[in-house]
């Protein structure tokens, strides 16, 4: 007699009812963190939900005093030791690191948020970089420095944001707080193949092993480098490198000679040996050297005023080289939008206020 169906081993293991159901989602690997959180519908509701759940990172503003009735935003976080990858979809706001913020907490990864769709978002913090020309239907990159304020302006879109500890940055680009602000666009070989990467890690790292999916991130990390130092002339052979180690070299010398009141470009030039021509270019981006050095003392001067807010503000502007407070108050508020001695009366409210914070959770 011939075997039935239902007498076939095979097919009798397997109920009828689990061979109705769609197949399980494949599950993330031990070691990858993961988590989901959106919003959406009536903004009186949706946005503080959203203002919460990015306060660990940026505090989260309307984008006009005309909020719109609505906000969708949503995200979708992935981790794997200390990096951190992200799709956003968002609808418009304003994501800001005020100066006491960053004065006051430990966050000092770099950031690179790709636009894939919609507008890329608008840096107002700082002056506008000479390459922040958008191409229209382009992917942009805009790379930030967490150690540094900046106000960030988005319209409705989608984007991949990747956090990179400071140090893994610097092992490759020899002053990671120089790319606050800077644009790379996929134009190139390079950038279309960072992009395509960035991508594909996207919707291929469930399923993936633990360490397949770190070798994916990093070999991320490594091309943003790559498309940021190609920028920024420090890469491609042994010209670019000569400009990579002159650019660390100086950059070294002015942190450490920030309390120096004799510190200028030419002292610069003298103690290193270099040419006035060939460091300005390194340092164009900046505005100039003296630019990149001015710049460099205010940062350290709005930390001095919130970690020291028993000492005077001209005793602070003058160890770093501004003699005259007038002088010292109106670069202070070019800079950061705000007047030293503001940020030196709310410095015992911030450390008060001030928690551990970590990356998205």
């Amino acid at each position: 007699m011939g075997t039935t169906l239902n007498d076939d081993p095979l097919h009798t293991a397997i109920p009828l009812s689990r061979l109705l159901l769609p197949p399980e989602p494949p599950t993330l690997a031990p070691g990858i963190v993961h988590s989901n959180f959106s919003v959406q519908g009536d903004a009186r509701q949706s946005f503080p939900a959203w203002q919460e759940r990015i306060s660990p990172v940026y505090d989260i503003r309307p984008s006009s005093k005309q909020a719109e009735d609505t906000f969708d935003a949503s995200l979708s976080r992935y981790t794997i030791d200390n990096l951190s990858f992200f799709d956003f979809r968002t609808g418009p706001n304003l994501a800001v690191r005020s100066l006491g913020r960053v004065s006051t907490e430990s966050i000092r990864d770099i950031s690179f948020s790709v636009y894939l769709e919609g507008p890329p978002g608008q840096f107002l913090g700082g002056k506008p970089r000479p390459d922040a020309r958008h191409i229209p239907q382009v992917p942009s990159i805009l790379a930030l420095d967490m150690d540094q304020p900046c106000t960030i302006r988005s319209f409705h879109g989608r984007i991949l944001l990747v956090f990179v500890p400071r140090a893994l940055v610097e092992s490759s680009f020899p002053d990671a707080a120089s790319l606050h602000g800077r644009w790379v666009h996929a134009t190139t070989p390079l950038t279309r193949l960072l992009i395509e990467h960035l991508v594909a890690l996207n919707r291929r790292i469930v399923g993936l092993a633990k360490e397949e999916a770190r070798q994916s991130f990093l070999a991320a990390v490594e091309l943003l480098v790559a498309a940021f130092s190609r920028q920024a002339g420090l890469s491609g052979g042994g010209r670019a490198a000569v400009r990579a180690a002159v650019y660390g070299q100086v950059r070294r010398h002015v942190e450490a000679h920030l309390h120096d009141p004799d510190l200028s470009p030419d002292s610069v030039l003298a103690s290193l040996h270099l040419s006035r021509a060939s460091v300005y270019r390194l340092f164009e981006h900046e505005g100039g050297l003296a630019a990149y050095i001015r710049s460099r003392r205010l940062r350290m001067a709005a930390n001095e005023l919130v970690r020291f807010p028993h000492m005077e503000v001209q005793d602070i502007a003058s160890g770093l080289g501004f003699n005259a407070a007038s002088t010292f108050t109106r670069a202070f508020r070019r800079a950061f939008n705000i007047a030293p001695r503001e940020l030196l009366e709310y410095a015992p409210l911030l450390q008060r206020g001030q928690v551990s914070r970590e990356r998205f959770t």
